[in-house]
Formats: structure tokens, sequence, C-alpha cells
């Protein structure tokens, strides 16, 4: 006997995605099913699956290249995020990658937020990319540090095939800059 459905309490948190629209972010090195696929298909994948299961939440998008952008601000319209996720393009915010500025504009988006006076604490960044820092006026290691004092808990998703010796050299993502997006997550780790 199945038992009765258990409703799940509304959370009310405030959820930004940052997604990298830098060149790379098209190298097709990611897999879906026995299908190779970039890596920005890989991403709004995923993304997509979050944000449709994310009932209660406010979502925005950040979209960014070599600035950031901000494509959606907090809603609680998933439907149409979604939308905006699914036409974002590679190089719509330029080539290169401002990772700094993307953690920047978030922390400035959810610090004009009335609404977040009322849910202190239950402010989200996912910053999704394939890269490192190459562009932008903010370094992520202070973006960093200006999100932990703002309590904005920051996600740092790397994406791109892993890192492979072979004959011929490396091969998968070797742009990846771990160490930094790590050092982003450890500044934030006591959130």
């Amino acid at each position: 006997h199945v038992g009765d459905t258990v409703r799940l309490p509304v959370t009310g948190r405030s959820i930004m995605l940052a997604v990298d629209l830098s060149g790379s972010m098209q190298t097709p090195d990611m897999r879906s099913g026995s299908d190779a696929v970039s890596r920005l298909t890989a991403v709004k994948a995923v993304a997509g699956d979050f944000i449709q299961r994310r009932v209660g939440d406010r979502l925005g998008l950040i979209l960014f290249g070599d600035q950031a952008y901000l494509q959606a601000p907090l809603t609680f319209d998933r439907k149409t995020v979604l939308t905006l996720l699914d036409e974002a393009q590679i190089g719509l915010a330029g080539q290169q990658t401002a990772i700094g500025d993307a953690i920047g504009l978030a922390i400035k988006r959810l610090r004009a937020d009335p609404a977040q006076a009322q849910h202190d604490g239950d402010t989200v960044l996912i910053l999704l990319t394939d890269g490192q820092n190459t562009a932008g006026a903010m370094p992520p290691l202070n973006a960093a540090k200006l999100a932990a004092d703002s309590k904005l808990r920051v996600y740092t998703i790397g994406v791109g095939a892993p890192v492979e010796a072979g004959f011929f050299g490396s091969s998968g993502n070797t742009d990846l800059d771990e160490d930094t997006l790590t050092t982003v997550a450890s500044i934030l780790s006591g959130l």
C-alpha cells in the first residue's frame, strides 16, 4: 500500500543561475546517451530539469561571457526562466569568461531585492562555467568574499570532459580553473 501524498513546504529560496555563454561552451565533449553534445546543451538539460523542480522558489537567470547580464530577474515564473535559458546562445554575452562579474551581479540584484529582507540566508547562486576568468572588472576571489559578506551561498559547477593524458597529449577541458572554483567554494563554505 502506498501512503498518502506528502506536500512539501514552500522553501521560499531565491536562486540565481549564472550560465557561461563563452565560446568554449560550444565544445562537444559532453554526452547525452550515446550522442556527443556541447557543454551548453548539457548545462541547459541539467539546469532545465533543476528549474522545473523548484516549485515555491524564486528563480533568476544571469548569462555571462565578456560581461554578465541579468536575463531574468527573480520570479516564481519557472516557465519564463526555462524559456530564456533555452534561448541562450553561445557568444550572446561575448566570447570570454567573466566569472567574478557574474557573482558580483548576483550580489547586486539580491541586495536590491526588497523581498530578501524576509529571507536572509535563503539566497543561492549556482554558477555554471567551463573555463577560467578571462574578462570582467571583478576578480572571482574578491567576488566570493563579497558574496560571503552578503550571506549569498554560491555553488560552483565546472563543466567539461575531465582531462585525460594520452599518446597525443592532454584532451578534455584543460581550461577549467578548478583551483579558483574550489577556492571560491571554500571562501563560502562557512555559510
